[in-house]
């Protein structure tokens, strides 16, 4: 029997502004191809889940009135949102990675239908960002991001405020291993790139009278095509065990 129902309703929306917002802005759950009600229906259960555990650090903070719960939804709301960005940030490194080993292979076909949003991209820019995702859910990375919901009720426990440089700091810091990380995802391709075209110019140089550019951009792409081959299962790894360490690290 529930003593205290309003508190527990209460304690229940308190948990939920925390998780539905990391749930909105959370990879995956946050594409187009995801209903708004299947979004809504995982928020309320995973709170439902999460409550009975947290509930010491919840419940308490909850028996404030007017503008004090007020202030408590919005600064939930904003961390959980923080939360779900930094894994959001690691996702889109992968497509923005994908975008720069399509430019230095050569590859630039006429984009199609995004698998995950609606917006257009590139065929082999979908293929990495989705293969990268679907790695991710192969691996339960979206229990790694509700471990780290129910660990920042720890570093930021319910009503002490909404820490602005806390955060900054956090997204700047995931920002930037985001960057190092894709950097080495792509850095092969760069390479082979630069060295490609910096080999075409020399030898255009040489033989000014013939096209270069538009022979050797098949072979731009049939050895980007290989290279691709050779190295995408690494490229994935290298991408999937890096994603824990930066959700804790954060």
């Amino acid at each position: 029997m529930i003593s205290d129902p309003e508190g527990t309703v209460l304690a229940l929306f308190a948990a939920f502004c925390r998780i539905g917002a990391c749930i909105m802005v959370m990879p995956g759950f946050s594409t187009a191809r995801v209903s708004v009600q299947i979004r809504l229906f995982v928020a309320v259960a995973v709170s439902m889940a999460i409550l009975p555990i947290m509930w010491n650090e919840i419940y308490p903070q909850i028996s404030g009135k007017g503008h004090t719960y007020i202030y408590i939804v919005a600064t939930e709301t904003v961390i959980g949102s923080v939360i779900g960005l930094i894994a959001r940030y690691y996702v889109l490194g992968l497509q923005f990675a994908g975008t720069v080993v399509t430019m230095m292979m050569g590859f630039n076909a006429p984009p199609a239908n995004d698998v995950l949003e609606d917006t257009p991209e590139n065929q082999l820019t979908n293929l990495i960002s989705f293969a990268g995702l679907m790695l991710l859910f192969m691996l339960d990375f979206h229990h790694v991001i509700l471990a780290s919901v129910v660990d920042s009720y720890t570093v930021m426990p319910l009503g002490s405020g909404f820490d602005q440089q806390g955060v900054l700091i956090t997204l700047t810091n995931a920002l930037e291993t985001t960057f190092y990380i894709m950097l080495r995802l792509a850095s092969p391709f760069l390479i082979y790139g630069l060295l490609f075209n910096i080999a075409i110019g020399m030898v255009n140089k040489l033989a000014p009278q013939i096209p270069l550019y538009f022979i050797s951009l098949p072979y731009l792409i049939m050895g980007g095509m290989f290279l691709l081959y050779l190295g995408i299962a690494a490229m994935l790894k290298l991408f999937a065990d890096g994603f824990a360490p930066m959700m804790q690290g954060s």
